[in-house]
């Protein structure tokens, strides 16, 4: 292990926080990199060696882990995304799991002289932190606690000066949502696994930070030279522009007087813009207009009668078209290439199910985005589940014997308002239940009736067929459906939503924020008709997979990565952060070793097997895609057989060897395992 942090990418420092007893201890970074490049994989490698089994996501010894990359502030394209893990409150069951997030503040961290933090303990009375350089306070929240989050935000800036960033949670974090999220700049987010409310189990309300440093990458004109390579890097100014209809496919809906909009970028030296700035939008708390930051989910707020389509160079590629990994074919700097012998095939699209869920309302839509926004609330969790849970149970006649207090009528901006205040701040019975989120809520009430029962109104424009699926749509591990043929955003060929599937299997929450399938459409032509036999897939999705690590450790996005035809751009930007020269395959095995030791900590703290992981995927591909297509339990096991083989984890168990860990440098990992059992013979 190097004894001495690297000159350039790094900061030097990781603070462990003590909400506790206020203490504070300096951990040096070079205690984990390069080996473990930054961000994730530090994050798992902290997990492991600081929280035993048995420790639940609101217990004093979970741990909230932030870990920048070394690309954070040096200017290379959304170098600014960092990652919090911890065990998740919103897993079913809880489970260790992790959450992205862009923003202006991991840069302001590294400012400070800190690459991440550990936060442990509980505070006795709310609390926020405040890092100042060298100086770290844990300071009284009483004038923050219970405010919504721009107010809090606000404040912080009143206290503290306009140049301070913030991570903060809002009333739902407080009241211990599982799905509540933690917030900074621009209404980024991290969302997906409740960290919100671990903060609130905390007393932790936020942590600012004002840093006077800088951070410098090895290379300028390598900085320089991927800024006009990745992504989509015209750098043309974005001008707001007024557009007079919203939505998407089925959903489209005038707008009265048009409505402006503009594109953002959500991280520090980003060069690309895929966040929707929303001007002049109705607010759930006032008559004053205000403006709101997007991404792709909320436009389904909007409205949601038909499901999104889809078109093969949503996931597969040629080197003549290949694009980013949203494919938004509508920018002005995408001209795809007709020329392509595939081009037909590509850019074929393919209708999303009628799924009559709510007509298309603007100010409805507006109010929804504002109030996760503002209460600090998982954005998908209320769009794709909640309310499609709670359009589709009414119809099917399930919701006759509970009473919310207020007719439920996800078509009216009052009952947003009511339900979504009712779970924030878990008012009566309903509240408490709805508070621990969807999966745990259909539980309570019963899942045979209240998750199982078949929805009657999707149906496919594929063939015209109703498709059978639950009024829950749920998947694995809590979530809800992603990109897995049925549900939402299901128009995917059988091979994407099988890779999704699998995908999913082996982590512990929807990975479709860092893992979208992408691979060329040579190989997609060699393994369509029988992707549950074929190595060429199960690579492919593995090396997806190992991209995800990367992303979420040197850092990057989904936006720009992967790059199929350019496969050591994250190397190189490694490199250029570093100084530290270092190959595609070497990246990949850091990719592995980070996978590794995800691995590890789930099978020694969660007891995860293979029996655990297919039975909790498995059923959800039994309802119809909109081909009408399922996959056999005996094809799903032969896929779940080549993946595990090229993992190099046991078929038996789905636990990996002891070669398999050793070749990667994590013999101590395969002895623990082995004394507790958990190594396969």
């Amino acid at each position: 292990m190097n004894n001495t942090v690297p000159t350039y990418g790094y900061v030097g420092k990781i603070a462990r926080l003590n909400l506790s007893n206020c203490s504070v201890e300096i951990i040096p970074t070079s205690k984990y990199v390069p080996e473990y490049i930054g961000g994730r994989s530090v994050c798992n490698k902290i997990f492991w060696d600081q929280v035993p089994p048995g420790t639940g996501a609101f217990d004093p010894e979970n741990k909230i882990i932030f870990m920048t990359g070394p690309t954070t502030a040096t200017g290379i394209p959304t170098g600014g995304r960092c990652v919090f893990t911890g065990i998740s409150p919103n897993s079913f069951p809880e489970q260790y799991a992790w959450s992205g997030i862009g923003g202006w503040f991991g840069a302001e961290l590294k400012f400070a002289g800190y690459d991440g933090f550990i936060v442990e303990g509980r505070a006795p009375e709310p609390t926020y932190i405040l890092i100042e350089d060298d100086k770290i306070q844990f300071l009284p929240a009483d004038g923050l606690w219970g405010l919504l989050v721009h107010q809090t935000q606000e404040k912080l800036e009143k206290l503290h000066g306009k140049n301070v960033k913030s991570i903060v949670i809002g009333p739902a974090g407080e009241n211990l949502l599982r799905n509540a999220s933690i917030t900074t700049s621009n209404d980024n987010v991290a969302a997906k696994s409740g960290f919100g409310a671990v903060f609130g189990s905390k007393n932790l309300k936020a942590i600012t930070v004002r840093g006077t440093g800088a951070v410098y990458p090895a290379h300028i004109d390598k900085v320089f030279e991927l800024r006009l390579k990745m992504g989509m890097p015209s750098m043309n100014p974005n001008p707001l522009v007024k557009e007079e209809t919203h939505g998407m496919d089925g959903n489209t809906i005038p707008v009265e007087g048009g409505w402006i909009r503009g594109q953002v970028a959500c991280s520090h030296g980003c060069n690309q813009r895929c966040n929707r700035l929303m001007l002049n939008m109705k607010s759930a708390f006032s008559d004053e207009r205000i403006n709101q930051i997007e991404k792709c989910v909320s436009i389904f707020a909007y409205g949601f009668q038909e499901d999104c389509s889809w078109s093969p160079i949503q996931s597969f590629e040629t080197e003549q078209n290949h694009f980013l990994a949203c494919k938004m074919l509508s920018r002005e700097e995408i001209s795809p290439d007709s020329t392509d012998p595939f081009f037909d095939e590509l850019f074929k699209k393919v209708p999303g199910d009628i799924v009559n869920y709510w007509r298309p309302d603007f100010d409805k839509g507006s109010v929804m985005s504002n109030l996760c926004n503002e209460y600090g609330l998982d954005k998908w969790d209320v769009i794709v589940w909640y309310f499609t849970w709670l359009s589709m149970a009414k119809k099917e006649g399930l919701l006759d014997d509970l009473d919310f207090g207020m007719e439920v009528d996800v078509e009216s901006e009052e009952f947003v308002k009511y339900f979504l205040d009712m779970i924030t701040y878990r008012r009566g019975k309903y509240g408490d239940i709805f508070a621990e989120g969807m999966a745990r809520a259909i539980r309570n009430l019963g899942k045979e009736k209240y998750g199982d029962t078949i929805y009657r109104g999707r149906y496919s424009q594929i063939t015209g067929e109703r498709l059978d699926i639950p009024v829950s749509l749920e998947t694995a591990w809590g979530h809800s459906y992603h990109w897995q043929g049925r549900g939402f955003e299901g128009a995917i060929y059988k091979p994407g939503w099988l890779a999704t599937s699998l995908e999913l299997m082996t982590v512990t929450r929807d990975v479709q924020t860092v893992a979208h399938f992408h691979d060329t459409y040579q190989n997609y032509l060699e393994y369509k008709d029988d992707p549950c036999h074929s190595p060429t897939f199960v690579n492919g999705v593995i090396l997806i997979e190992n991209k995800a690590e990367i992303k979420d450790s040197v850092t990057s996005c989904d936006w720009q990565s992967p790059d199929l035809f350019w496969g050591d751009m994250e190397a190189q930007m490694f490199a250029a952060a570093t100084g530290i020269p270092i190959t595609e395959e070497k990246l990949d095995a850091a990719a592995e070793r980070s996978r590794l030791l995800f691995r590890a900590i789930l099978i020694r703290n969660f007891n995860r097997d293979r029996n655990m992981e297919v039975n909790a995927i498995f059923p959800t591909m039994q309802y119809p895609d909109p081909w009408g297509e399922t996959v056999t339990w005996e094809d799903w096991n032969d896929l779940v057989d080549l993946y595990y083989d090229a993992r190099g984890w046991d078929r038996k168990t789905g636990w990996p060897t002891r070669d398999t860990y050793e070749k990667y440098g994590l013999k101590e990992i395969a002895d623990e395992l082995e004394r507790l059992g958990k190594l396969p013979r």
